[in-house]
Order: C-alpha cells, then sequence, then structure tokens
C-alpha cells in the first residue's frame, strides 16, 4: 500500500530507547578492546586471559549495537493522512497496528508527555494507551500537538 501524501507523515522512532543500547554495546566492546590488548603481555604474565576470550564481548558488543542501530532507524510511531501506524518491539512488520483517524473519538496527553491515549467512545471505556518513554523528550511534544491538532480539525 502507498502513503496518500508521504510528504504529509511525522515518523517517531525508539531513539531514546536506542540511547541504551548504544551505551551498552560501547562499554561491552571496550572490555573486549581491553581483553584483546592484554593479550600482548601474556608472555611476561601467563595469568592473563586468552585473547579468544575477547571474542565474548565482542560478540555480544555488535549484537547491541545492531540492536540500537535498528532502534535508532526503524519507527515506532507514524502519524499520518489516514490515522496512526503504530509497530511493536519485536517482529513489526507482522504485528504492525493502523489506527484510523475515523476511529478515534479523542486523545490525550499526560502531563509529562509520556504517555497518549486514544479513545474510540465517549464514555472513555475503549482505547489505546502508547508509552511515549521510547521516543526523545524532545520530539514527543510535537507528536502531541499533531495527534491532537489533526481530532480537532476532525470535529
Amino acid at each position: 500500500m502507498k502513503p496518500l501524501e508521504p510528504g504529509k507523515k511525522l515518523r517517531f522512532t525508539r531513539s531514546r530507547q536506542a540511547l541504551l543500547f548504544w551505551l551498552a554495546a560501547a562499554m561491552i566492546l571496550a572490555c573486549a578492546v581491553v581483553l584483546f590488548a592484554t593479550s600482548r603481555y601474556r608472555f611476561a604474565n601467563p595469568a592473563l586471559p586468552h585473547p579468544g576470550w575477547a571474542m565474548i564481548p565482542l560478540a555480544v558488543g555488535c549484537a547491541l549495537a545492531a540492536l540500537a542501530m535498528r532502534l535508532t532507524k526503524h519507527a515506532y510511531l507514524i502519524v499520518t493522512p489516514l490515522g496512526i501506524e503504530i509497530f511493536p518491539f519485536f517482529r513489526p512488520a507482522l504485528g504492525m497496528q493502523l489506527i484510523v483517524w475515523s476511529e478515534i473519538h479523542s486523545a490525550e496527553v499526560d502531563a509529562r508527555h509520556s504517555r497518549l491515549t486514544l479513545h474510540r467512545d465517549a464514555a472513555h471505556s475503549s482505547g489505546i494507551h502508547l508509552s511515549l518513554a521510547p521516543i526523545d523528550p524532545r520530539k514527543r511534544d510535537l507528536l502531541a500537538r499533531a495527534v491532537l491538532s489533526r481530532l480537532e480539525r476532525k470535529v
């Protein structure tokens, strides 16, 4: 399915969540470098670990860096003219959910901009809570204004 107007969509990634994985990857890769660097001095101190032990943190660090890159690159929420696309953490292509604007009665964002609630009826008995924690705090206000202003135009 092609987007209706590709220039009019807002894409929000899990960039804040990725920061933790980037830091963990950097620390673990630094441990791998230290383990490998100490192997140069095994002739003086045979108690130092074999350089092969550096492969374990190297593999873990590379896996964390790949996950961080994926979180930085791929979308968490996309606000389009058709509605809001929500992508889960695991298997986003299979679990993607599209909430069409006509399904949303109202929306609200809490005071700290940490949760977006989309209500499907006037009684607020049905809806979706979305955590905004994975999104960069500087971009949460943009998301809140985009969703709320779109719903104001609907009425």
